[in-house]
């Protein structure tokens, strides 16, 4: 059976727990409880994952898989193969990897309040990192909202898992305000079984 080193809040964990949903294969995966910080790695996951990140998914038929980007797309492929359509590919990548970037900068965020000493929390740097996530909303706003509202795919998981997770941690700022087609699109996407099972709260 697979292992998955697993933390309930990050976005990256959320992303991989939609596509077992979505793909029909949570019983072929044992969930396992990662508690670290970049500082404080968790040892069974950096026994797998030299990087010590997660998600690490564990195989028993090959090495341990991480980035949530390749464990999204070996278990698409075995599960059939359906989230990374091949006539839209490059958008699909494009639009995750945006999703993505979204959820970088936003765990950073956490990380310089959570793991930098309270004197050392640097203003700017929290800043640079908004100034990224509202680029990209923008860009979703602007760019991506037919992609969004067209047939499932990794782009469309990513996106909302991102903004969930803007949600969770950064609600204060108000991702919404001025752009009412992806709250819309949010709200809509967010009623789907694998968004609400795999739901973290505060």
């Amino acid at each position: 059976m697979m292992e998955l080193f697993h933390a309930a809040a990050s976005p990256f964990v959320r992303k991989v727990m939609v596509t077992l949903h979505e793909t029909g294969q949570l019983d072929a995966v044992k969930i396992v409880p990662a508690s670290q910080t970049p500082v404080s790695p968790d040892a069974g996951n950096t026994a797998h994952n030299p990087l010590g990140k997660i998600p690490t998914l564990t195989r028993p038929d090959g090495p341990a898989l991480y980035d949530s980007r390749v464990i999204c797309r070996y278990l698409d492929h075995r599960g059939g193969g359906k989230l990374y359509p091949e006539a839209r590919l490059w958008e699909t990548l494009t639009l995750e990897a945006t999703a993505d970037g979204i959820m970088d900068a936003a765990v950073l965020m956490v990380y310089e309040h959570r793991v930098r000493p309270s004197e050392k929390v640097f203003d700017g740097w929290l800043d640079g990192q908004w100034a990224k996530i509202t680029r990209a909303l923008d860009a979703l706003e602007g760019r991506w909202m037919s992609h969004l509202s067209g047939r499932l795919d990794m782009g469309q998981i990513a996106t909302a898992c991102a903004l969930g997770y803007l949600d969770l941690r950064h609600g204060e700022r108000n991702w919404r305000a001025g752009r009412d087609g992806l709250a819309a699109w949010e709200k809509r996407f967010a009623e789907r079984a694998s968004m609400t099972a795999t739901r973290a709260e505060l």
